[in-house]
């Protein structure tokens, strides 16, 4: 590169020539052939000096670069200590502290395509089964000597694979718009039994199948800010895995209490409680625990708590001293 071509380096160079000629006429003004001469060498002296710090600074900030280069194409360490002083100090750290920070971005998007692979990998093993069947049904359905009997008793699984796979679908989503931060949640009052009537009102055919008992003990004035839509569905899930681990005749009771600092919803079941290897991985996503039936998914219960904390609430679940399990949902009223 033309050294006289670049800005900095002109105008310092301007500038020397306009002292050293200062310099020079001084000492032959003043000192005569003698003093000239010292200016002269002098000055001389003093651009070697300048010209060999600049190629100094030239060799550090090409290391910089080429460092730089090496982060670029995912060099894990470097010797950033060799810019520990001088005029690139400032200018280490800054970029260091780049480097760190685009690291564990660079780390997250990794964990980030891990979970999507495995994500998708389970929504794949998920919608594997039903699919499945809904393809040997068909091919049922297409024999002509199918009896009347065998052709309804295979309309009715189809059916039911259909809707399995209609709230499989549709939950995924629902945790995809959470994942991703696009799902709106309002910010209105919920009243806790209209919360609670609304949730239990799609399982009240199977619960009376069931010969279970659905008991409330919530106070009418027993309130929380948050969505009612999607807090139903949290609830929803809630019950219904209460539901499907309560015997035949078993009681599920629903209790609410609200005092300054939270408002409380706590759902407990008579059946055989959680074991406890499932109990710290009870709400992970496609997570079927040790009694989980052969329809169960595993998202209902992750769906939930992922709605409780966008809600700013907790939800957690126990075994109660007598038997059955308990899913305590708090939804606080300032953040936590």
């Amino acid at each position: 590169m033309n050294w006289w071509m670049e800005a900095e380096k002109r105008k310092y160079g301007l500038l020397y020539i306009l002292c050293a000629g200062l310099l020079i006429a001084g000492g032959f003004g003043f000192g005569g052939v003698r003093g000239g001469i010292t200016a002269v060498l002098g000055s001389g002296g003093f651009l070697g000096l300048i010209f060999l710090q600049i190629r100094r600074r030239e060799q550090a900030m090409e290391r910089f670069a080429r460092d730089l280069d090496r982060v670029l194409h995912g060099a894990a360490h470097l010797q950033w200590d060799q810019y520990a002083e001088g005029e690139l100090a400032v200018l280490q750290s800054e970029v260091r502290k780049l480097t760190l920070e685009l690291r564990d971005r660079a780390a997250a998007l990794d964990a980030e395509k891990q979970q999507l692979a495995d994500f998708m990998a389970d929504i794949s093993h998920q919608l594997r089964t039903p699919l499945t069947s809904v393809n040997l049904n068909l091919t049922l359905l297409g024999k002509p000597e199918l009896s009347p009997e065998q052709r309804l008793r295979s309309t009715r699984e189809l059916q039911r694979m259909m809707q399995r796979m209609d709230w499989l679908i549709n939950s995924l989503l629902k945790m995809s718009r959470l994942d991703s931060n696009t799902a709106r949640l309002n910010k209105q009052p919920v009243q806790v039994r209209r919360l609670v009537e609304k949730a239990a009102d799609a399982l009240a055919v199977p619960m009376e199948l069931r010969g279970q008992q659905l008991v409330l003990k919530i106070p009418e004035d027993a309130s929380f800010t948050g969505d009612f839509a999607w807090s139903v569905e949290a609830v929803g899930n809630i019950l219904k895995n209460c539901m499907e681990h309560t015997p035949a005749g078993g009681i599920i009771t629903v209790e609410a209490e609200e005092n300054a600092l939270f408002c409380q919803i706590c759902i407990r079941d008579t059946g055989k409680g959680i074991e406890p290897e499932d109990l710290p991985h009870l709400f992970e996503r496609f997570y079927r625990g040790k009694n989980a039936g052969s329809e169960s998914i595993g998202i209902g219960l992750a769906l939930s708590r992922m709605i409780c904390a966008g809600q700013n609430g907790t939800l957690k679940a126990e075994n109660l001293p007598e038997g059955g399990a308990a899913f305590t949902m708090r939804f606080y009223k300032s953040t936590i």
